[in-house]
């Protein structure tokens, strides 16, 4: 039952985050990066402020607050400034295949200072899908567009960051609670944007503003809660891999709603980068089994 509750989570969140790269592209018709990532952070700070009571959210302890801020800072703050940014140029399945590469910069994080083996399996995966984002980024052939792709890969980075950080906190507060502490870290440090996300709003198609209050409540309130569910159950390595579903679902998404399709270079660089994490997985898992078969003594041995 566990398992079940695992893998659903994994499939929303899957979901969730899919749809979130062409409802950017329609929010960033009436918003600015910078407007959209307040607008953004402020509708699921409010929806997670309004369950935060029903469901026993708890205070952070001390020690935990430096780590809530880089969580925030990073994968709130951060990742949305440079995605909506890198967005303005970057189709949304492009920038969903870029952001693929999450996994890999996530066991390589995971590996540094965690203490998660990294088998050359895993090495090999991880620079392949680092190679095929690269491959992205500089296939566009244009200065907007190649700066754009680079700003969406630093999400990339800046996501990883969050994923491999909330680990700890994970194993002393619930998904919801650490999705709700970072949201709000997230929020505050982009407080100083509120007046000029007020006077955007004003002018903003409704199209444009539902997108954004969306985006709030679903891929971000939502899609981090059921993602910390999974990752405080599975090694960041593993919850990360079932990301490399992420773009395909986008290019669906893309093209019904938005009429989008990347190029052949763009393609070439998503299948290198999904090759690399789908070969990042494969590593994980069979490392995964070979642990299960050891006897205790060994698997005691070996930590």
């Amino acid at each position: 039952m566990r398992y079940d509750k695992t893998f659903l989570a994994l499939t929303t969140t899957v979901l969730l985050w899919a749809s979130a790269f062409p409802a950017i592209r329609v929010a960033l018709r009436g918003y600015g990066p910078a407007e959209l990532s307040f607008l953004r952070l402020a509708a699921a700070s409010l929806a997670l402020v309004a369950v935060a009571r029903v469901a026993k959210v708890r205070r952070p302890a001390a020690r935990d607050l430096p780590r809530i801020l880089v969580v925030g800072a990073a994968g709130m703050s951060g990742y949305q400034l440079l995605l909506n940014w890198g967005e303005l140029h970057v189709p949304a399945g492009t920038a969903a295949l870029i952001v693929a590469v999450v996994p890999a910069i996530s066991a390589l994080l995971a590996a540094a200072f965690l203490g998660e083996r990294l088998v050359p399996v895993r090495i090999a995966g991880s620079l392949v899908a680092l190679a095929g984002a690269a491959l992205i980024a500089v296939a566009g052939g244009e200065t907007g567009y190649t700066g754009a792709a680079w700003a969406v890969l630093a999400a990339a980075v800046a996501q990883a960051l969050h994923h491999f950080a909330i680990k700890p906190l994970l194993s002393r507060h619930t998904g919801l609670e650490v999705a709700a502490y970072a949201m709000w870290a997230g929020t505050a440090l982009l407080v100083p944007l509120a007046p000029a996300t007020l006077h955007a709003a004003l002018s903003a198609p409704a199209e444009s503003t539902l997108a954004a209050v969306l985006l709030g409540l679903f891929p971000s309130a939502a899609g981090f809660v059921v993602w910390g569910y999974a990752v405080a159950r599975l090694s960041v390595t593993m919850a990360t891999a079932a990301l490399y579903l992420v773009p395909p679902v986008t290019l669906v998404i893309s093209f019904l709603w938005l009429g989008e399709t990347p190029g052949p270079a763009e393609l070439l660089g998503g299948v290198v980068t999904l090759a690399g994490v789908v070969l990042l997985h494969q590593g994980a898992r069979a490392r995964t089994d070979g642990s299960r078969r050891l006897p205790t003594g060994a698997r005691r041995g070996r930590r």
